[in-house]
C-alpha cells in the first residue's frame, strides 16, 4: 500500500478523532467542546494550505504537527482517565502518521538516488 495513501488516512483519522473526542467521547469538565475544537483543529488543518504543492510536503508539515499531538495524547493518558482511550488512539495515530512518512521518504530517497 502506498505510505502517502496510509499518511493521508492517519491524518483525516487524527481531524475525525478531535471531533469524537471533544464532542462525544470525553467533552471537557467545562463542557466546552467547541472551544476544544478552536484549539486542537486549526494546527491540523493548517497544512491543507500545502496541498497545492503534493502530498508529500503537506505529510511533512502534519508529521511535524504531529509530534505535538502525540505528546498530547500521551499526557492526556496519563492525567484524565476519562479520554484514555481517545488519547491513546491519538498517539496510534500519530505512529501510524509519522511512521508512514518514514516509509515514504525512505522510498523517495531511493528512487531519486537511482533517477
Amino acid at each position: 500500500m502506498n505510505p502517502l495513501r496510509i499518511g493521508g488516512v492517519a491524518w483525516s483519522a487524527l481531524v475525525a478523532l478531535q471531533f469524537a473526542w471533544y464532542l462525544w467521547l470525553a467533552p471537557p469538565a467545562n463542557g466546552n467542546g467547541a472551544l476544544a475544537l478552536l484549539f486542537t483543529l486549526p494546527p491540523l488543518l493548517l497544512p491543507l494550505l500545502a496541498l497545492r504543492t503534493g502530498m508529500r510536503r503537506a505529510l511533512l508539515w502534519v508529521g511535524i504537527i504531529a509530534l505535538f499531538y502525540f505528546c498530547h495524547g500521551i499526557v492526556a493518558a496519563w492525567v484524565y482517565p476519562a479520554a484514555r482511550v481517545p488519547a491513546l488512539v491519538e498517539v496510534l495515530l500519530c505512529l501510524l502518521l509519522i511512521g508512514a512518512l518514514g516509509w515514504s521518504a525512505r522510498g523517495y530517497r531511493r528512487t531519486r538516488r537511482t533517477a
